[in-house]
């Protein structure tokens, strides 16, 4: 057996030194963050400033993007380990959590907007209330904020999902069927709301329930093992946000761009938003667990999520 010298062993080390270093570069290189946004709201804004980009750039990491027609495929693509970071509104994570628990937290939300989303009627329609729409048909997805919307409408005018007949439908196949009238109430969000083509009549907004909160939620894999970049992804989110609330004239642009709606009606829809990245408190908690109950109370959750162990401090 060759017996190596000290010097050979020296070599040795600095070699392994050298390929220890390639490769934990060449790892870093390799890094991912991956980003779910839907049409609207700050990510769409965020990919299209670069500004997380900017910020990963020097550590090697790269960014990629996911666009979902809605909330609740977004989360299912985030448990799945498909995404790091995605937003939604307030009620897919609620569901997300039900049905997979320990998979994601909440890493933050927006200032509650609560005109962007309502439950409308066509101008022309008899229904005058939310009381009115004992036995109709409404159109709502589900999973979503406007679903919270519905539910929590419902039960303020003493009234339960047994009550009407519900329409599962993503906003693609809701606002033909709502024009057509083929439901007679949806229950919906910006920018979608906003770009309803014939005149309605809004019977509650989130407003009227506490709703319209926009949410990031992180991958619970992301948050223990990439803490560092999840908090570069929220710096580059409030970064982002306090660019918007500078900017709304060219946000409205870049959303009309996103959406492929009239600019006047994307800017209507901006002029309602106070951009503004907020800490999960425990008021929002307590809100979300509201959600939580309500949802397991009407047998539509398979469990009640605890939802404060999907709030760790950040």
């Amino acid at each position: 057996m060759k017996v190596l010298s000290r010097r050979s062993l020296g070599k040795l080390a600095l070699a392994q030194g050298i390929v220890s270093v390639l490769g934990s570069a060449a790892i870093a290189r390799d890094r991912v963050v991956r980003i779910g946004c839907q049409k609207y709201g700050t990510l769409v804004l965020l990919k299209e400033k670069g500004f997380l980009e900017e910020a990963l750039k020097p550590k090697g990491v790269s960014v990629q993007w996911a666009q979902f027609p809605a909330g609740p495929p977004l989360l299912q693509a985030l448990i799945s380990g498909a995404l790091d970071f995605g937003g939604t509104g307030d009620l897919p994570p609620v569901f997300a959590q039900a049905s997979s628990p320990g998979a994601l937290i909440y890493a933050g939300n927006e200032t509650p907007t609560g005109s962007s989303e309502a439950i409308i009627v066509p101008a022309s329609s008899a229904i005058r209330s939310v009381s009115d729409l004992r036995g109709k048909r409404i159109a709502v997805t589900r999973g979503s904020d406007a679903h919270w919307l519905l539910l929590s409408s419902l039960k303020n005018n003493g009234l339960t999902f047994k009550d009407v007949e519900v329409s599962y439908l993503l906003p693609a196949a809701a606002r033909p069927a709502f024009e057509a009238g083929k439901v007679d109430a949806w229950s919906i969000w910006d920018p979608y709301l906003s770009g309803v083509s014939t005149p309605v009549r809004s019977l509650a907004t989130g407003s009227d329930v506490g709703g319209g909160t926009q949410f990031y939620l992180a991958r619970t894999g992301f948050f223990t093992d990439s803490r560092d970049l999840l908090h570069d992804v929220i710096a580059a989110v409030e970064r982002c946000d306090e660019w918007a609330q500078a900017n709304k004239a060219e946000v409205a642009a870049i959303l009309a761009r996103s959406t492929g709606l009239d600019l006047a009606v994307v800017a209507r829809s901006v002029d309602k938003i106070n951009f503004g990245f907020h800490r999960i408190t425990p008021q929002v908690v307590a809100h979300q667990q509201h959600i939580a109950d309500t949802f397991a109370a009407e047998g539509l959750l398979p469990s009640t999520p605890k939802v404060s162990e999907a709030a760790p401090e950040i």
